[in-house]
């Protein structure tokens, strides 16, 4: 039993849906779980529908309207037959979604997000595998929630994999293709829809693997594996043919966006390797993430995050900053959502970079301010590099603005005013 995950980008349209074919005849794989994403870019598409029902409901139905073209008009190049039963399941799926929204009465923003961007995958996954089916690949459709439960964190939901494994080897066989949707789940009390958080559909293979006691995980994307940089922003970059899971989880924390941070634990508990591949030239080995070498070849690794706030904070009386303090900033941190991304302190002042992914920074500040002084810079990047040479870390310096550094023994950050 092997994993294979399609992200949104290798299945945006008609051409992708059938590269996923090629995929499974030039591997040869037979028993298999895939996983799929949202197409393309549904997901910002199923977000943007979430903004206006909660802004003015009365318009969201050619947002609706948007979704379903979009998907029809795949269906319209992979099936010739307009009375293919995939028409009416993919209606149905759209009707489903309208129902909700009309007797929605929540107003609770994570809990009707959940139940509204789950539609991206359940659509995705039954096109994919009609497809399949059509055309000499016989898989199974499974609906994820069915197996992965959670708790109700909606929107970074936390499993429970005592019931989650349970289910999965109970559902799932071992034998043959099965179907299944990424970053879904549901909640154990009322079985509602819960995600995993953005992204997260790497993460759900992961769980699949260290279920089924997997022989590996391949997540196939439209680069040829994972490079040492991001080659939108670095001109030159190198393919990185093996890395170690600690190694990849320390890439992971700091932001690089090839792998989910949570995909990883898993697999290694139980050694599960994990393959990054192009879905242009399946059969090139790309990366592998698992037991052995740090790195092959042995390079620098460079991670940008961009639209950073940077908060300087110092105590009002100059007394030390010590674990009490530091403890009520990371409460409020907690409270407010704010996923810290560096941090540094000296004896009176405590540095930190976070996310302002709910745009809760004004209250932060706010509750920050009655206890200490503070300075903040907004829209700040990160460069973080990985076994860095010093001649690189001098060039990235080189005519900018360097806010803060750290240097620690492989491990080198700077905070950049752009």
């Amino acid at each position: 039993m092997k994993i294979y995950k399609f992200g949104g980008a290798s299945v945006k349209d008609a051409q992708g849906v059938k590269n996923v074919a090629t995929v499974l005849e030039k591997t040869g794989e037979k028993d298999l779980v895939i996983v799929v994403s949202a197409m393309g870019k549904m997901t910002n598409a199923f977000e943007g529908l979430i903004d206006m029902y909660f802004k003015n409901p009365k318009e969201i139905k050619p947002l609706i309207s948007e979704i379903y073209e979009y998907h029809k008009a795949i269906l319209d190049i992979l099936f010739s037959n307009e009375n293919h039963p995939i028409f009416e399941k993919t209606r149905s799926w759209i009707k489903k979604l309208s129902s909700f929204l009309k007797a929605n009465k929540s107003t609770n923003h994570a809990f009707v997000y959940d139940q509204v961007v789950c539609f991206g995958e359940l659509i995705s996954t039954t096109i994919i595998s009609e497809y399949l089916n059509e055309n000499g690949f016989k898989n199974t459709f499974l609906d994820v929630r069915s197996c992965i439960k959670t708790d109700a964190t909606y929107r970074d939901a936390k499993v429970d994999w005592e019931t989650t494994q349970s289910n999965i080897k109970k559902l799932v066989s071992s034998k043959g293709i099965t179907i299944t949707q990424g970053f879904l789940a549901s909640e154990k009390t009322n079985n509602f829809t819960t995600t995993l958080g953005r992204e997260g559909s790497d993460y759900t293979a992961g769980i699949f693997a260290y279920c089924l006691d997997a022989d590996s995980v391949s997540i196939w994307k439209d680069v040829p594996g994972v490079l040492n940089a991001d080659p939108r922003y670095f001109s030159k970059t190198t393919l990185l043919k093996h890395i170690s899971y600690r190694e990849a989880i320390e890439l992971a924390f700091y932001g690089a966006s090839v792998i989910h941070p949570k995909t990883l634990q898993p697999l290694q508990r139980k050694e599960i390797p994990l393959f990054v591949k192009s879905f242009l030239n399946p059969l090139d080995k790309g990366t592998c993430v698992g037991k052995g070498v740090t790195l092959d070849p042995m390079t620098s690794c460079f991670i940008l995050k961009r639209d950073q706030v940077l908060i300087s904070l110092s105590s009002l009386d100059f007394s030390y900053m010590m674990e009490d303090n530091i403890s009520e900033v990371f409460n409020l941190f907690h409270t407010f959502q704010m996923r810290v991304t560096l941090m540094q302190n000296s004896a009176i002042s405590f540095s930190v970079c976070v996310e302002n992914k709910y745009n809760t920074l004004e209250k932060l500040l706010s509750k920050l301010k009655r206890r200490f002084k503070v300075k903040v810079n907004e829209g700040v990047t990160i460069y973080t590099v990985r076994h860095a040479l010093a001649k690189e870390i001098k060039a990235l310096s080189e005519n900018k603005t360097v806010l803060l550094k750290q240097d620690t023994q492989e491990t080198v950050q700077l905070v950049i005013k752009d």
